[in-house]
């Protein structure tokens, strides 16, 4: 099984990592807002074709938002017509974000995307366009996601930042009115492998790490693991103003993959596991 991964930043990195025949195409090699650039995949003919590239950082989308719906949402586009051109299964990453923050439960599948934020509409008019353009495919929506890796363009992750400032800062004060489901790409990979080889039902899927937390609990969460001794304060979104409005609730329940076999462990354990790897703990 072919599979070409667009993006190699923080989930691409460690998607390359999982697959075996894997043609990993970075931003130098495919531009998902070129049709012509895009069709590099007609000549590679994989079987499956992962979009990872994204325009994610969220507070610059509310002023860029013609590039953000460039890369969001005609990028997704031009992927979903040359992958049934060329019958592969199209895999669009969307978020967490085409959610209102309404709900005071975990997000399932089945609930109606109300996004608030530039990022988020972008992300759900991708799914629309791999939706209703793709013979074959699969919406998957992540959550908070630290790897590795880092995102590009975000210089790290929240894991990294948070242990970084607590090497330089007398107090950190951390938003603790806004619930996530904290997502360990590698984790996300594995799944995302799963639902491709069980040959899952086309679709949209979660996939986050088991339960969810607010962030200064994932931050509180960081520093017991890593034993970092830290002043943390925990302070409400009003106190922390950003440009984009960011939603109340965006956890995702993964009740749905769990159903098909494909169980993710808890954040928690997660996020022990990514310590582990970076080095921060043995």
């Amino acid at each position: 099984m072919k599979v070409a991964i667009i993006g190699v930043g923080q989930l691409g990195s460690d998607l390359i990592k999982v697959f075996e025949d894997v043609i990993p195409l970075t931003h130098n090699e495919i531009e998902i807002t070129d049709y012509s650039s895009c069709e590099i995949l007609k000549e590679i003919k994989p079987h499956v074709v992962i979009n990872t590239a994204a325009y994610h950082r969220t507070d610059e989308c509310e002023i860029n938002t013609e590039k953000t719906l460039l890369v969001n949402s005609l990028g997704a586009r031009n992927i979903a017509k040359i992958s049934s051109d060329v019958g592969a299964i199209n895999i669009f990453i969307s978020t967490d974000y085409v959610f209102d923050g309404a709900k005071k439960t975990p997000y399932t599948e089945d609930d109606a995307p109300n996004p608030i934020n530039s990022y988020g509409v972008s992300k759900y008019a991708g799914e629309l366009f791999t939706k209703y353009l793709s013979e074959k495919y699969y919406i998957i929506r992540v959550s908070s996601l630290f790897g590795v890796a880092g995102a590009s363009g975000k210089g790290g992750n929240f894991v990294e930042t948070m242990i970084s400032k607590a090497k330089s800062e007398y107090e950190l004060r951390v938003v603790n009115d806004i619930t996530i489901s904290p997502t360990y790409t590698m984790d996300a990979s594995m799944a995302i492998k799963q639902i491709i080889e069980k040959k899952l039902p086309f679709g949209v899927y979660h996939v986050a790490n088991d339960g969810f937390c607010t962030w200064y609990e994932f931050a509180r969460e960081i520093f017991e693991i890593a034993n970092i001794s830290a002043r943390l304060s925990p302070i409400t979104s009003d106190e922390y103003p950003t440009k984009a409005k960011r939603p109340k609730n965006s956890a995702l329940s993964v009740e749905k993959i769990k159903s098909y076999g494909i169980n993710m462990r808890n954040w928690k354990e997660a996020l022990r596991a990514y310590l582990v790897e970076k080095g921060h703990i043995s």
